[in-house]
C-alpha cells in the first residue's frame, strides 16, 4: 500500500507530459541526434517533486543540460505509457548502459597497450560511468523483464541485452580482467554485481535468458575462482561504506551461490562470514554516515548475517548488534542529505537511503513475529525508502541517475528478500 500509495503521488500528476515525450524520444532514438528536454518539462517534473516532499524549487531555474538529457531518458520509453516505476527505473539503464562517456577506467596499467577507449577495454560493459554501475545496469533490464515484462519495453531491453551479451565481447572483457597485476579489479562490489546479474538470468523464463547465461558463463567462472581464491586471505572484513565494503558483497554474493547451487562456495563464504562478524557487538551506527556513503557498514553487516543464522540466533545476535534499538527507541537512524547532486561522491547519500531500507527491510523479515523492535524498524524504512525514491523520481544529475536506478529496482522488488 505504502508503495502504491508513493508512486501513485510522484507519477500521476506528469503523465501527460511524458506520453509526448515518449513519442519524442523514439524519433530521437531512430535520428540518433542529441535533443534535450524541454525546460518546461523538468521544471514541472522537479516542481511536483517538490511540492510532494514540501521542499523549495527555486533550484529548478539553474537546472543543468545534464540534468535536463537525463530527465528526459529517465521519462521517456518508446510505445510504453510511463506510468509505472518500473518503466522510469528500465529508462535509466537504457539511457547508460551503452553510453561509453563520460567514463571513469579504474584498472591496473601495464604499458601503452592498456591504454584503449572504454568500449574497447570492457566491449560488454563500458557504459553507466563505470564497469560495476554498467554489471547492475545489465542486471536492472534482466531484473525488469523477469519482474514488469508488460510494464516496460520488452523488445527495446532484449535488443540492448542482445547487443551486449556476445561471445566476443565477454572473451573481451576476459582478456581485460585476466591482465597482469589487475587481481583486484572491481573486487569485491562489481564481481558481486555480475553475479547477481547471472543469478537472474538463471531464474528467468525468457527464452533468450539461457543464451545470455550461457555466454556469460566463461567470466562467471574467473570470478567465483578470483573469489574463492582471495577469501583464505582476507584476514579482516572490509567496513567502508564505498565499493570495498565486504559485507553488502558477501550478501549478493551468497544469493548467487544459493540459485547457482554452488555448494562448495556458498560453504566457503559462510563460514568467512561467520569468521569476520559473529563476534561483533554494538556496532557504531551513531558515526554513520561517512560523508560519500552509499552502504551502511553497521546495517550491511546485520542484513548479511540473517542469510546465514536461524531467526532466533539472529534475534540474539541483533540485540548485542544494536543495544540501543529497542522498542522504546525513537528517531533511531535518519535519512542522509545530498548536498550537490552533481558531485559523484555526495551524490552517494541517495544512494545510502535506498541501501539502508532494503537493508532495514531484511532485518526486519529475519527478526519473529512480535517483534518489539519492529515498529522502531518500519518508521527507519519508511523514512529512508520515500528519501531514497525521491531522489529517483525527482531532478538528477547523470552523476546519480547512471546507477539509482539500480538500488531503487533492488528495494522495490524486493530483490534481496525474493
Amino acid at each position: 500500500m505504502y508503495r502504491a500509495a508513493l508512486y501513485s503521488k510522484r507519477l500521476s500528476l506528469y503523465i501527460g507530459d511524458i506520453l509526448l515525450i515518449d513519442k519524442a524520444h523514439k524519433i530521437m532514438i531512430k535520428i540518433k541526434n542529441v535533443v534535450s528536454c524541454t525546460v518546461a518539462f523538468v521544471t514541472a517534473f522537479a516542481a511536483h517533486s517538490a511540492s510532494a516532499s514540501g521542499t523549495s524549487t527555486v533550484e529548478t531555474a539553474n537546472t543543468s543540460n545534464t540534468s535536463i538529457n537525463q530527465a528526459s531518458n529517465a521519462t521517456a520509453n518508446a510505445g510504453v505509457p510511463n506510468n509505472n516505476y518500473q518503466s522510469v527505473f528500465a529508462n535509466l539503464a537504457l539511457h547508460c548502459i551503452h553510453q561509453e562517456f563520460p567514463n571513469v577506467v579504474k584498472h591496473m596499467m601495464n604499458n601503452g597497450d592498456d591504454v584503449k577507449a572504454p568500449s574497447q577495454l570492457y566491449p560488454a560493459f563500458y557504459g553507466c560511468l563505470d564497469w560495476h554501475s554498467s554489471v547492475h545496469g545489465h542486471w536492472l533490464l534482466v531484473r525488469m523483464l523477469n519482474t514488469a515484462q508488460g510494464a516496460v519495453d520488452k523488445d527495446e531491453i532484449i535488443e540492448k541485452l542482445n547487443a551486449s551479451f556476445t561471445p566476443k565481447n565477454i572473451q573481451g572483457e576476459l582478456v581485460s580482467l585476466k591482465r597482469e597485476n589487475n587481481a583486484s579489479f572491481e573486487r569485491p562490489y562489481g564481481l558481486a554485481w555480475f553475479l547477481q546479474l547471472t543469478a537472474e538470468l538463471r531464474q528467468s523464463s525468457l527464452p533468450e535468458a539461457k543464451r545470455w547465461l550461457n555466454t556469460l558463463l566463461p567470466l562467471e567462472e574467473e570470478i567465483v575462482a578470483r573469489i574463492s581464491a582471495w577469501l583464505p586471505k582476507l584476514a579482516y572484513p572490509i567496513r567502508t561504506g564505498e565499493h570495498s565494503q565486504t559485507a553488502f558483497a558477501f550478501g549478493l554474493m551468497l544469493d548467487w551461490a544459493k540459485t547457482a547451487g554452488n555448494k562448495e562456495f556458498e560453504a566457503l563464504l559462510t563460514s568467512r562470514v561467520k569468521e569476520y562478524y559473529l563476534a561483533d557487538k554494538q556496532c557504531p551506527l551513531a558515526y554513520e554516515p561517512s560523508g560519500q556513503d552509499f552502504l551502511s557498514p553497521c546495517l550491511a553487516e546485520a542484513d548479511l548475517m540473517r542469510r546465514v543464522m536461524s531467526k532466533k540466533d539472529y534475534s540474539q545476535w541483533l540485540s548485542a548488534l544494536f543495544p540501543g534499538l529497542t522498542a522504546k527507541t525513537s528517531n533511531w537512524l535518519a535519512p542522509a542529505t545530498v548536498t550537490d547532486k552533481t558531485d559523484g561522491k555526495l551524490a552517494h547519500l541517495d544512494g545510502l537511503n535506498i541501501s539502508r531500507a532494503w537493508m532495514i527491510e531484511g532485518i526486519m523479515q529475519a527478526l519473529p513475529e512480535g517483534d518489539k523492535r519492529l515498529p522502531v524498524l518500519e518508521k527507519a524504512l519508511s523514512a529512508h525508502r520515500e528519501a531514497g525514491l525521491n531522489a529517483v523520481f525527482g531532478e538528477m544529475h547523470y552523476m546519480g541517475s547512471h546507477w539509482l536506478g539500480s538500488f531503487a529496482s533492488y528495494l522495490e522488488t524486493q530483490r534481496g528478500l525474493k
